[in-house]
């Protein structure tokens, strides 16, 4: 039988219409979000902001590549709780001046009910740190990401 190589790189795809001034809908595959400024902002508050989308990803990503590498290794990571703290400069969104780091510093809490031992939970944290997409794109835009990971 012959292995099968998987594709290196993919194309990921999404499709949005603007439908107000402030809401975006988004298809990615078969599913849509929706993307929405709060009301004290004009919007209707149907989804959360773009920025609040980008914190988002990033818990999404660390549970993703947490539940990943704690099943390489064989480690009990049981069910996340990840908190976010963003320090975000909006002079940019709100056009007073361009800003190069607009998330400026995160802090993110993981906090992991399993079973599983110090020492493995910490060598989940190092390769989420090598692995997980959208820390690296903050962490490579200038954002100061602090990931802090302990036991339930």
């Amino acid at each position: 039988m012959a292995d099968v190589k998987m594709k290196t790189t993919v194309k990921l795809r999404a499709k949005a219409k603007g439908t107000s001034h402030s809401r975006t809908d988004v298809a990615i595959r078969d599913l849509t979000a929706v993307i929405d400024e709060p009301t004290e902002r004009a919007g209707t508050n149907a989804g959360p902001t773009p920025t609040d989308t980008a914190l988002a990803a990033l818990a999404g990503c660390t549970n993703v590549i947490s539940n990943k590498v704690a099943a390489k290794i064989g480690a009990d990571l049981g069910h996340l709780d990840i908190d976010l703290v963003c320090d975000f400069d909006r002079r940019g969104v709100t056009l007073e001046e361009e800003i190069d780091v607009p998330f400026v510093a995160m802090t993110q809490t993981v906090t992991a009910h399993g079973t599983l031992s110090t020492e493995q939970l910490n060598e989940v944290a190092a390769e989420v740190a090598k692995y997980c997409p959208l820390s690296k794109l903050f962490e490579q835009a200038g954002t100061a990401l602090e990931t802090i990971w302990r036991k339930a």
